[in-house]
Parts: C-alpha cells; sequence; structure tokens
C-alpha cells in the first residue's frame, strides 16, 4: 500500500496548476480503498471467508462435472465476484440462474458486470442464502468454508429433491458421501 500512496503523492503532485486539487483528489481515493479493505475485511470476518473468485481450471473442472442439461433452476451458493455464475449463465440459457452473495463489495461488482454485460437468465442476490428457497433447484454449485458447508447441509437435505447434483468447491458437505472427487490442476490441486 506505501507504493501505491507514494505512487499518487508523486503522480499527482507535479508543478501544475491543478496539483493542490489533484492532492485532494488522491486522498480521496485512498479513503475509498482503504473503506473497500476495510469493508471487505468486516464481510470476511462475518461470513468466516475471503471472497476469493474461483481460478480457470477450478472453474472448468467444475463446469466439466455438470451434467449437459438441467431440469429446473441452478443455485451458486457463495457466488463471490461471480467467475462461475456467468459462465453457468451462459452454458445454460434454458436455465434461471441464482447467484447468492451476501458481502456487498463482490455483489456491487457482479452488479456491475451484469449490466454491462448482461445474462438475462442470471438473478443476482445479496441475500443470505438461508433465507432462500432451494426446492426448484436442479444443479447446485457452492464455494464456501467448512463451517458454511456445515450450516448448509441441513438445509438442503430438506429442501433439494432427491437427485440434484451439489457441485462443491473445496470443502466436503459433513456428513454426505461424494460421488466422485475431482482434482483440478491449478497450482493448489483444488478437490
Amino acid at each position: 500500500m506505501n507504493r501505491m500512496v507514494l505512487y499518487y503523492v508523486r503522480a499527482l503532485t507535479r508543478n501544475v496548476w491543478w496539483g493542490g486539487l489533484a492532492m485532494d483528489w488522491a486522498f480521496a481515493l485512498m479513503m475509498v480503498e482503504c473503506g473497500l479493505i476495510i469493508h471487505l475485511l468486516v464481510y470476511s470476518w462475518m461470513t468466516g471467508i475471503t471472497p476469493v473468485p474461483t481460478g480457470p481450471r477450478v472453474r472448468r473442472a467444475m463446469l466439466d462435472s455438470a451434467p449437459a442439461t438441467i431440469q429446473g433452476d441452478i443455485l451458486e451458493l457463495g457466488a463471490g465476484w461471480g467467475s462461475l455464475a456467468f459462465p453457468l449463465a451462459r452454458r445454460y440459457p434454458h436455465c434461471r440462474v441464482h447467484a447468492y452473495e451476501y458481502s456487498p463489495i463482490p455483489w456491487l461488482f457482479c452488479l456491475l458486470r451484469q449490466t454491462l454485460r448482461p445474462a438475462p437468465n442470471l438473478s443476482l442476490h445479496r441475500v443470505n442464502f438461508h433465507r432462500a428457497s432451494f426446492h426448484g433447484a436442479g444443479l447446485v454449485f457452492c464455494y464456501l468454508c467448512p463451517k458454511g458447508m456445515r450450516a448448509l447441509a441441513p438445509k438442503m437435505e430438506a429442501e433439494l429433491r432427491a437427485g440434484v447434483l451439489v457441485i462443491s468447491n473445496s470443502f466436503d458437505i459433513p456428513g454426505w458421501q461424494p460421488q466422485t472427487v475431482r482434482q483440478a490442476t491449478d497450482q493448489f490441486e483444488t478437490p
């Protein structure tokens, strides 16, 4: 962060007529950045996990694990920055994709992305998905921490119909036996 601050100060305080005005803008920009970082930290503490995008290789492995056709809605729980929600909407244009993200900054990023390149079948929800209905789901994707997976298991057992495929990135669902476990070829060898 020090390099960024020094860069702003050096770049914006040269001897030009707007030098003082630029310092005001540089300070305002630094305050916005600090606010965004603090906001992300607070929501990361509240949810127990930071919003981490699904990497391209993991995303490919997850999409390859999904069936070609789906009956019902697709749920993405813990959508983060939308790195899986938007490809899901493109891959399944006949299905409604519901992407849930509780943290406001990643949700706003997804909203901006949806505004710039709309996916008509994608709905972005900034709510706790425990308050949403899973009854119409035909496929569920989730990227949640172990604590979140533990809390999610009873809801999925109560609301998902038999045969609905649940694809989880990195973390097991406690008490569930996976049909298959795929190892991604990313740097973390994500399961």
